[in-house]
């Protein structure tokens, strides 16, 4: 990729997506420009719902980027930084584009207000979505080649889907939106109107601690899994830490579901991560 769009991509990913910016800087400095491009990827596109008012735009931006991976793109689509960064990085890892393209797919869902259908279906999306990620981080730090089964990622994704939704419940409730399974909350009592209008219940509260201990269980095998990876390749889950941390946040959110989570500070979660990572890389 050129300098420019390497900097700027940079420069996109601390603005919009500054936990993944932190987290990129424990990546050794030759590799990091590559993840830095994967991580803007993502940020990209989990942005569009975000920029459009309506699903058709949106549908189009998505469109854009699936054309962009395979080959199809019209006009130069190496203008924009992160699509030239990105298809540099699959070019110089041979890193497989399915993947990328099912992200993209999985993406779609935020375009419309449909509630999660079930439990195995979050997975799945935070599978596409997150653990896809940390499954190419991994790749990147290996030269592009797959070392592991998928038990640190796959967990570790699902670990970081389940907390960062519960940590924006309220948020998503007020935007009329409900990310997490709806019928753990139906079978806790608690109906989809209770929600959508911000009436906290026993029953919410419940739902809510049991996606806490699902992302709990998760977040202990991912650690388990990580443990026997090389250690040169661990540092592409250096943000396990800050889940951890976050984790532990999470009563705040059963206690008061539709309130501002307490944030971590950023130089907090930097110290965390580097602290992880000199520990395990």
């Amino acid at each position: 990729m050129s300098s420019d769009s390497a900097a700027l991509t940079a420069d996109f990913l601390k603005s919009n997506d500054p936990d993944r910016y932190y987290a990129s800087l424990v990546i050794p400095e030759g590799k990091r420009a590559a993840v830095q491009s994967l991580y803007a990827f993502a940020t990209e596109v989990a942005s569009v719902r975000e920029r459009v008012s309506e699903p058709a735009p949106g549908e189009i931006r998505l469109q854009w980027w699936d054309d962009a991976l395979s080959g199809k793109g019209h006009g130069n689509v190496r203008q924009n930084p992160i699509a030239d960064a990105l298809l540099t990085t699959i070019g110089d890892y041979g890193l497989p584009v399915v993947p990328l393209q099912r992200l993209i797919a999985a993406r779609r869902f935020d375009l419309y207000q449909d509630p999660m259908r079930d439990l195995t279906s979050f997975e799945g999306y935070a599978g596409e979505t997150v653990s896809a990620l940390y499954q190419f981080a991994a790749m990147i730090l290996n030269d592009g080649v797959p070392v592991e089964e998928g038990d640190a990622a796959g967990h570790l994704g699902v670990a970081n889907a389940l907390i960062g939704h519960v940590r924006a419940f309220g948020f998503n409730a007020s935007q009329h939106r409900i990310f997490l399974p709806l019928p753990v909350f139906a079978a806790n009592g608690a109906s989809e109107r209770q929600i959508l209008s911000g009436e906290a219940s026993d029953g919410i509260r419940a739902a809510l601690g049991q996606f806490a201990d699902l992302a709990r269980e998760h977040l202990d095998k991912a650690e388990a899994a990580i443990a026997t990876l090389p250690r040169g390749l661990r540092r592409a889950f250096a943000y396990a830490p800050v889940l951890r941390a976050e984790l532990a946040g999470l009563k705040h959110v059963q206690e008061q579901p539709f309130a501002p989570p307490p944030a971590i500070a950023a130089w907090r979660k930097i110290a965390m991560m580097s602290w992880w990572a000199w520990r395990n890389g």
